[in-house]
């Protein structure tokens, strides 16, 4: 079996460690590195190469968002997960602007812990699915989304061509169930269909709007008015209306 190749960042030695024997004693995934800062870190990236890098988000020093950031740019490929103390939208955030694939708290059970890095190696974004729970953090993200396309005549144009393709039903159903966080099986049960014909319909959305994931599919498709995550917090519809 191909083992997955693991850095751990941590500054907690006992924590660090007992991570460490989870994953390898498990038979897929191999630590290739240890780091407690920063710089270290960074070094071993840089040595070693690994396919993920679990970080503490709350580091001393330089922190763990800093350290992803230095990291995507400098390894593209490179899977940033992160570890953290507390689960809160601002934390969240920030993890999805540093581009990490997923979020974990450090309460959560040894099996969750190894199945999230499973699926994460396999290519999968566990923190889609935490935005699209957390309707307000998604309405957070789809302003910045806005601010993103919309101050540049590319957007501008972009938008304009999205506007002259729309999706059929169909595929406004299959995203408006993904908006809800429903899973390929839980969206093929609400719509009698089968997932292999749920994943073609997602295939062909991502295809049409020209994006990566669900998420920027659901932003665009709520950009446009064609489904809703939920209600927009009142803050943010204060701010639309002053806008």
């Amino acid at each position: 079996m191909l083992k997955r190749r693991v850095l751990l960042v941590e500054d907690h030695p006992m924590y660090r460690k007992g991570v460490k024997r989870l994953l390898e004693d498990t038979g897929r995934f191999q630590v290739v590195g240890e780091a407690v800062n920063g710089h270290d870190a960074i070094h071993q990236a840089d040595v070693h190469r690994p396919e993920i890098v679990l970080i503490d988000i709350q580091l001393p020093g330089v922190t763990g968002l800093k350290i992803a950031r230095v990291l995507r740019k400098q390894h593209h490929n490179m899977k940033i997960v992160f570890l953290s103390m507390h689960l809160d939208d601002e934390r969240l955030f920030d993890a999805i602007r540093s581009g990490a694939m997923a979020f974990l708290t450090k309460d959560i059970d040894q099996e969750t812990l190894v199945d999230s890095l499973r699926r994460v190696a396999q290519g999968e974004n566990l923190i889609n699915q935490l935005i699209l729970s957390r309707p307000q953090l998604a309405w957070k993200v789809l302003s910045e989304f806005r601010q993103l396309t919309g101050d540049n005549e590319e957007g501008r144009e972009r938008e304009v061509a999205f506007a002259a393709l729309p999706l059929s039903a169909r595929e406004i159903e299959v995203l408006d169930c993904v908006a809800q966080g429903l899973s390929n099986k839980e969206i093929a049960d609400e719509l009698y269909v089968t997932e292999q014909t749920v994943k073609n319909h997602m295939t062909s959305v991502l295809r049409k709007l020209d994006v990566n994931d669900r998420v920027q599919a659901v932003l665009y498709a709520v950009k446009n008015g064609w489904i809703e995550i939920g209600p927009q917090p009142y803050a943010q519809v204060e701010m639309a209306r002053s806008a």
